[in-house]
């Protein structure tokens, strides 16, 4: 088989090399030989446990997608701060955490020659009220859309919180490495920390972090160089980064470009595209464009990135069928597909892709039929967590699951939230 290496991706045993296809190796950057194109994408799994370190189902949930032959995985949310928890059960990864938990959990994800990389993240202020009284953001700017009436306004960081969580983005990929961990994604998108800096709508500040465009990245290329500080040349560094926040007087496309450029002269691994925020989730199809051929979200952009960077890419968002997929890597538009949603139903997915060349899935709309609500509850992102939930239990997924049941499931998480921050609230009284 014809492998593929980067910069030239073409490293053959002849002078015609076969276009790539779903199953043809890749060699990033730093050495890494990934065995196939498939990548499966970041999902919300909430299975840490009460201490946030992650729980045994993890080891299930990412064993199953492992025999199911993706070349890489990449985990949900692992949190840098434990004290900025994004969700109710995310997984925390620093010098309290069990380091044990993690290794079984990567022993399980990284079998059967999967590479498996942890996905490092700072929520800043999308924090829901509920678990977090005063959050962190570059400028003291609340989230709109409604948004507001479920996230406190936030505090603007100062430079010494700045220069903290940098060094907690460092700890947390270093300690990946140790537990065994391939590769580490930092988290640039989505309205996260790292996205509010880069937005000049979120990020108003008038130092050094703020401003220019240069000064916006100046967050996220200092998490990079202080991430590969501390991990070397040889370990694997990406970063999920929006193509554009779709909201007025956000992060732009060609902002965005600029930062791929900053990053690929750095010394970047991989890039995967997405976009969106919680103000507007083009990453679960709203918003963002696709056609019915293409099916991916982000393949217009991906071109754009093409003339400017000769980055390894990832495009995730869209992508239901064989032979779209194929389409994509020899129209050289990605050099991977990332596969999220599917793969919360048909975890070998992968195997299939690979020996059906007309396999196709197609997910079905998820209403409850009051869309402030399905909003509200995150409905396209909650119906998916409780697939891998189930998964994590060794039950097979369900495709049927009610909506309002999954609705059900998620107002018992807000309840429980509401009830740990009250025996918080009442332990520190009592001290």
């Amino acid at each position: 088989m014809t492998e593929y290496a980067y910069p030239s991706r073409t490293v053959s045993m002849d002078q015609n090399p076969a276009l790539p296809d779903l199953g043809s190796p890749f060699v990033l950057p730093n050495g890494a030989r990934l065995k196939n194109r498939l990548v499966k994408a970041a999902m919300s799994e909430q299975l840490g446990d009460r201490h946030h370190d992650p729980g045994p189902g993890m080891e299930n949930l990412y064993g199953q997608w492992a025999r199911g032959g993706a070349g890489l995985s990449i985990s949900g949310n692992i949190m840098v701060d434990r004290n900025a928890i994004g969700e109710l059960r995310n997984v925390v990864l620093d010098a309290h955490s069990d380091l044990n938990a993690f290794r079984r959990w990567t022993t399980a994800g990284s079998s059967h020659g999967t590479h498996l990389w942890a996905q490092l993240n700072h929520p800043g202020k999308q924090i829901i009220k509920l678990l977090c009284d005063e959050p962190v953001a570059p400028s003291a700017i609340s989230l709109g859309s409604g948004l507001e009436k479920h996230f406190n306004c936030p505090r603007a960081l100062t430079e010494d919180g700045i220069e903290k969580i940098i060094a907690q983005f460092a700890t947390s990929a270093r300690l990946a490495k140790a537990v065994g961990f391939t590769g580490v994604q930092i988290h640039g998108a989505h309205g996260y920390l790292i996205n509010q800096f880069l937005s000049p709508l979120h990020n108003q500040r008038t130092d050094q972090w703020g401003g220019s465009l240069s000064n916006r990245m100046r967050f996220v290329i200092c998490v990079y160089q202080a991430i590969r500080s501390v991990v070397g040349d040889t370990f694997a560094v990406g970063i999920k980064l929006n193509s554009a926040d779709f909201m007025r007087g956000g992060f732009t496309e060609d902002e965005s470009l600029q930062v791929v450029v900053a990053l690929g002269n750095l010394g970047l691994d991989q890039l995967e595209i997405s976009g969106g925020t919680y103000e507007s989730p083009a990453m679960v199809g709203e918003q963002a464009s696709s056609t019915r051929e293409r099916e991916a979200y982000f393949l217009n952009y991906a071109a754009r990135v093409r003339e400017v960077s000769t980055l390894p890419l990832v495009v995730t968002g869209g992508f239901r069928s064989a032979a779209a997929m194929t389409a994509a890597l020899h129209d050289a538009a990605t050099d991977f597909i990332g596969l999220a949603r599917p793969l919360a139903l048909e975890p070998d997915m992968p195997t299939r892709l690979l020996s059906e060349a007309d396999y196709r899935i197609d997910l079905r709309p998820l209403s409850t039929g009051f869309a402030a609500l399905d909003r509200i509850a995150t409905l396209n992102v909650s119906w998916y967590e409780h697939q891998l939930q189930r998964m994590a239990r060794h039950q097979l997924p369900k495709p049927g699951l009610s909506e309002w049941l999954s609705l059900g499931k998620t107002l018992l998480d807000f309840a429980a939230c509401a009830r740990k921050k009250r025996s918080t609230r009442r332990s520190t009284y009592k001290r």
